[in-house]
């Protein structure tokens, strides 16, 4: 294996450095038309061609991403691989309501212990901040679980900075997931380094900006309204032109490694020292099969740098998120 496993932060959580997003695992409230076989099936291929991290959450179909993930790690030993989920939506009144306070969270870890049927979750994140909750509060309560060993490893996602340094006034956070790709890359001027600094480890969600880091679309792409992609800045004028000419760059290197784009921008952000773990998600076996592969995808510094330099244009750009955040 050519890339080594990582340790989670400062807890003893260890994970390969690709991971698996499961948000079209079970996501049905996500993407149309899925099924609940291609969701198993997924996750199955993910622990078979040796990923060790599965990172999934309640909002991803109301729980029932956790009950498919559950479900299919019940084939293989609990103990070979790490278990993500988060929590902090609150649909009790029928509407999203952000909720970090201690009780929230606590019930909501046990509910994600019920659904995913396990004794115990390696991370587990609060996945938006919310409003009026100290967040070093928050963090207690799920160090608190920690202790009891329901969790193993405490995380945030979608803090700003600020919030993180509140968050994490006892040195009790582990790990920040959050957007960032060669697409997005604001979080590298100030996030990341202060996560390096502080043991935090950094996991990029969205890492192949909805597909289009794949190197798949052209200039004639259209979507749905029901497409997420439909709303994401990347696909619209001119940002999507800009990122088409930088992944062009990226073709001569993925043919150097007989490796396709994805497979090259994944060992990118895999060489990179600020990210941990990388969770591209999937939609079908063959594409998380294909992604597992990118492990063996040494990347010289020269390509590393060719790489970066190529989507050096976004690098300036504070280009924010690709989606509202649910306020």
């Amino acid at each position: 294996m050519a890339h080594n496993e990582v340790k989670i932060g400062k807890s003893d959580v260890q994970a390969t450095a690709l991971g698996l997003g499961t948000n079209a695992v079970g996501g049905y409230n996500l993407f149309p038309n899925l099924k609940d076989e291609d969701g198993l099936e997924l996750v199955k291929t993910g622990l078979n061609n040796g990923i060790k991290l599965l990172d999934t959450a309640f909002v991803y179909g109301l729980g029932h991403s956790e009950e498919l993930v559950g479900q299919a790690m019940k084939e293989f030993d609990r103990h070979s691989f790490a278990l993500a989920t988060k929590g902090a939506q609150d649909f009790s009144t029928g509407e999203q309501v952000i909720d970090n306070s201690p009780a929230f969270l606590t019930a909501q870890v046990e509910a994600s212990l019920k659904r995913l049927d396990t004794d115990y979750i390696d991370v587990y994140y609060i996945h938006f901040p919310d409003h009026d909750t100290p967040k070093a509060e928050a963090v207690g309560a799920l160090e608190r679980l920690k202790e009891q060993g329901k969790i193993r490893a405490i995380g945030l996602s979608n803090f700003s900075l600020a919030q993180i340094k509140e968050a994490n006034a006892d040195g009790y956070v582990d790990v920040v997931e959050d957007e960032f790709s060669l697409l997005h890359q604001d979080h590298a001027v100030d996030m990341m380094p202060y996560l390096k600094e502080n043991g935090i480890s950094f996991v990029p969600y969205f890492p192949l900006a909805s597909g289009l880091l794949t190197g798949k679309y052209d200039h004639d792409v259209k979507f749905p309204k029901d497409d997420i992609r439909s709303q994401i800045s990347d696909f619209q004028e001119p940002r999507y032109s800009n990122a088409l000419a930088a992944i062009e760059k990226v073709r001569p290197i993925a043919g150097e490694h007989n490796a396709s784009v994805a497979q090259t921008v994944l060992a990118w952000y895999m060489k990179n020292p600020l990210i941990s773990v990388v969770i591209p998600g999937a939609k079908k076996a063959s594409q998380v099969e294909a992604n597992a592969k990118a492990m063996d995808v040494e990347l010289s510094d020269a390509e590393y740098k060719a790489i970066d330099d190529a989507f050096v244009k976004f690098q300036t750009a504070t280009s924010g998120k690709s989606l509202a955040d649910p306020d």
